[in-house]
């Protein structure tokens, strides 16, 4: 995968929470996430962090499904049992 920085965007009311990220850095995301709902002086709370995660898990998931398929499309034709 190429490096490039990524995004998650909440918005909340009248709040924005921008989570800027690198690719391969998503475990350190998920640690900011986790970090923002514990902090009792914002109103970041933990459902807010669910939704930021199921956000990247959807984008890891499309990540990994245009891989799968440029490499479907690079192979050769499947191999048949004889």
């Amino acid at each position: 995968m190429n490096d490039q920085t990524r995004q998650l965007v909440l918005n909340k009311g009248c709040e924005k929470y921008i989570f800027r990220y690198e690719d391969g850095c998503q475990s350190q995301l998920l640690d900011s996430l986790v970090a923002q709902a514990s902090n009792s002086q914002t109103d970041f709370d933990w459902f807010d962090a669910a939704v930021l995660s199921f956000k990247l898990t959807q984008s890891l998931i499309g990540q990994a499904d245009k891989l799968l398929c440029r490499d479907l499309c690079k192979s050769p034709q499947p191999c048949q049992d004889q």
